[in-house]
Formats: structure tokens, C-alpha cells, sequence
């Protein structure tokens, strides 16, 4: 994007008066932003009389955040790459822009190697998770397995960086990342030169170096409340489905799958117990008729087929002399039997048993148990 370029887009954001409908209502008239303001006569009937007069005048904050911008663009980090992707640009998302109301411009951050040729995000399938921000322990941990195993199987995974389910979720999708993949996308609801919450400082890093992180706000944006809420859209937007982990009644995570349901995507939803709050909006959801799920194969059954040549193979068989499989033996056996058997720590079996699991070797059975089955 050319320095001028990116002036006539920052200018058409900073306007004020002039939201995303009002600007590609313009767009769609005029054309690029530079000739928006260049063609005043084509605003009539477009724009109202104050949007006009405000679209005349140069907003005030745009000198110093063009120069702040283009300084962005030119310098990011060792290994990183900063992006900004206009409305309709080739890189922009084709799933976002297909949505109702795509913002002007998506400011991302990521590894120069994935982001070389500018447009990592087309094809690539995505799955939002998104959750509460004080989930249970044992929602935390779920979101974490679902986050790894859906990765493992090719699918990136969306969230926003919140506290709770998002960060797990997060954690899920890294643990999994192989090279040459974007294994999660960040949408966060400041500029992406600032990070919120402060305590994902060193998360948001991890995902640069092998996810991306996107925003519509322009830098220097700070934490606004209204933000959060308005980049659900984006995370609904960029996925073929959204998974709801735990959350309350009164909760963003159902603006998400709200929209998401809107968008015509998948919606899925974990059940739990009637007595915790924090199941009460997946339990209102599936009332509704998202689909419930118990394991990562459920979603998977559920969204479109990988391309018989994805970017990634995947993950090999384990051997039939698999440690794990061979600690099992073929009686149910419990996870702290089998903790003491093979001297995993908890969250690499937790890890192991999933993709096991996945892979149709074991079956988790009632009371925690697990069970090797024979393949035939």
C-alpha cells in the first residue's frame, strides 16, 4: 500500500460521523478512498449534510497516525511482518468479507514468512472458540484439548485474546503448531500496538511468532469497552463455525455465535452441569440448535472437508508399539493409574490420551475411565 493510499484510508476511518456502511456506501460510488474525496459531487444523496461538511475537513489526529502507521509498516520486529489489508484488497479474508458488516481495513501482525505473500489467510480453515473470561478449571482445560486437537487437524483457531477460554484456547492451538501453518488468529479490540490484557503480553508474542494477531482499530488505539463486543463480528466472521465453551447468560461469547448462526456457519456448544453458571449460555444455545458436542471429532464431523492436499500432512499413526498404548493394556484404566505407569506429567498425557482418542485407538469411558480398543 502506498504511503497516499494508506492516507486516503486512514482519513475515510478518522472521519467522524462516518461509519463502515456510510464509507463503503461511498467506496461503492466513487471508488478507491483517494477518489472519494477527490468526486464531492458524487456524496450527494449518500451522506447527510454533516457527514458531508465532516468529510470536506481534514480530520486533526490524521498527519501524526499516518506517519505513525507508515513508521509501523516499515519496521516490524526480527522475523515478523506488519500488514495492513484493505477492503478488497486480493489478501483480505473472502469468509469476512462475505459478512454483513466487514470493517474498512484488518491491521495484522505475524511471521514474515507466512505473511510473504500477503494473503495467508485465504483457504485456510478456521474455527472460532470462544468462552468466559472465569471459566471453571476444568472449562479451561477442555478449551485447551479441543484448541490442540482441532489444530492438530488442521484447522486454525480463532479466538480474542480475553482472559478464560479465549487464552486457552489460544494455549490449545501453540501446542500444536507445526511449522509453515498459522496455527491461531488474535483478534483484539485495541491497536495492535498495545496489548489487553497487560498479563498476555508474552502470549500475544508467542502468537505473532506462529499465529497472527488482527485488529480493525487503528494503532494507539487504547482498550475502549464498545471495541470488544464490535470485533465479535470478526472472529464469527473469519471461521466455518464457532465453538462456545463455557459462558454465562449475558455473555460476548453468545454475540459471537449469535453471529456466527447469522452468518449461516456451524455453531457448537459444550454442555456441563445445570448447577454452573458458566454452562447456562451453552445450555440456552443448544436449546437453540447448535449442535452439541463431547469430543474434537463431533466438530470435525460437523465442518467442511480438508482439501485432498493440505498444506500439512498429518499427523502419522502412533506405532502399534505405542508406550501410551502399551501402559494401557487393554482392561479401563484411569488417568492417575496412568500417570504413574508412563511418568508423563498431566498435560502431556491429557495430550496423548486426545489424540489417541482421535485417532480411534481408545474410547473414554463413564467414571474417567479410558479403554484401548483393537483396530481392525
Amino acid at each position: 500500500m502506498e504511503r497516499s493510499e494508506l492516507a486516503a484510508w486512514l482519513r475515510l476511518t478518522l472521519t467522524p460521523g462516518v461509519g463502515n456502511h456510510t464509507a463503503r456506501r461511498l467506496l461503492a460510488l466513487c471508488g478507491l478512498p483517494q477518489q472519494v474525496f477527490s468526486q464531492p459531487a458524487l456524496w450527494r444523496g449518500a451522506v447527510t449534510s454533516a457527514q458531508a461538511q465532516a468529510l470536506a475537513q481534514e480530520p486533526p489526529a490524521l498527519a501524526a497516525l499516518l506517519e505513525t502507521t507508515w513508521q509501523w509498516l516499515q519496521q516490524p520486529p526480527p522475523g515478523l511482518a506488519h500488514h495492513i489489508w484493505a477492503l478488497g484488497d486480493s489478501a483480505y479474508p473472502e469468509l469476512l468479507l462475505a459478512t454483513e458488516d466487514p470493517p474498512l481495513l484488518l491491521y495484522a501482525l505475524g511471521p514474515a514468512a507466512l505473511l510473504a505473500g500477503q494473503a495467508p489467510l485465504q483457504g485456510l480453515h478456521c474455527l472460532a472458540m470462544v468462552g468466559s473470561r472465569n471459566p471453571t478449571a476444568q472449562g479451561a482445560q477442555t478449551a485447551q484439548q479441543f484448541a490442540q486437537a482441532l489444530h492438530a487437524a488442521g484447522w486454525c483457531i480463532v479466538s480474542g485474546l480475553a482472559l478464560g477460554i479465549d487464552a486457552a484456547a489460544h494455549e490449545g492451538a501453540l501446542a500444536a503448531a507445526r511449522p509453515g501453518q498459522l496455527a491461531t488468529i488474535a483478534v483484539v479490540g485495541t491497536g495492535l500496538d498495545r496489548v489487553y490484557p497487560s498479563r498476555h503480553r508474552e502470549l500475544a508474542h508467542r502468537i505473532a511468532e506462529q499465529g497472527l494477531l488482527l485488529s480493525e482499530y487503528p494503532l494507539g488505539t487504547p482498550p475502549l469497552a464498545q471495541n470488544f463486543p464490535k470485533r465479535n463480528r470478526i472472529i464469527a466472521g473469519l471461521a466455518q463455525g464457532t465453538l462456545v465453551v463455557e459462558a454465562a447468560l449475558q455473555s460476548g461469547s453468545l454475540i459471537t455465535a449469535r453471529l456466527a448462526a447469522e452468518q449461516g456457519r456451524e455453531v457448537f456448544a459444550i454442555p456441563g452441569s445445570i448447577h454452573a453458571p458458566q454452562a447456562r449460555g451453552c445450555h440456552a444455545l443448544l436449546r437453540q440448535g447448535a449442535k452439541l458436542v463431547e469430543t474434537a471429532q463431533d466438530v470435525l464431523e460437523e465442518l467442511p472437508p480438508m482439501p485432498s492436499t493440505p498444506a500439512a500432512p498429518p499427523p502419522a499413526a502412533p506405532p502399534s508399539d505405542d508406550a501410551l498404548l502399551a501402559a494401557m493394556g487393554w482392561d479401563p484404566v484411569g488417568l492417575d493409574a496412568l500417570l504413574a505407569r508412563t511418568g508423563y506429567d498431566t498435560a502431556t498425557l491429557q495430550v496423548l490420551l486426545l489424540e489417541r482418542e482421535l485417532a480411534g485407538q481408545l474410547a473414554r469411558l463413564p467414571g474417567g475411565l479410558f479403554q484401548r480398543l483393537a483396530l481392525s
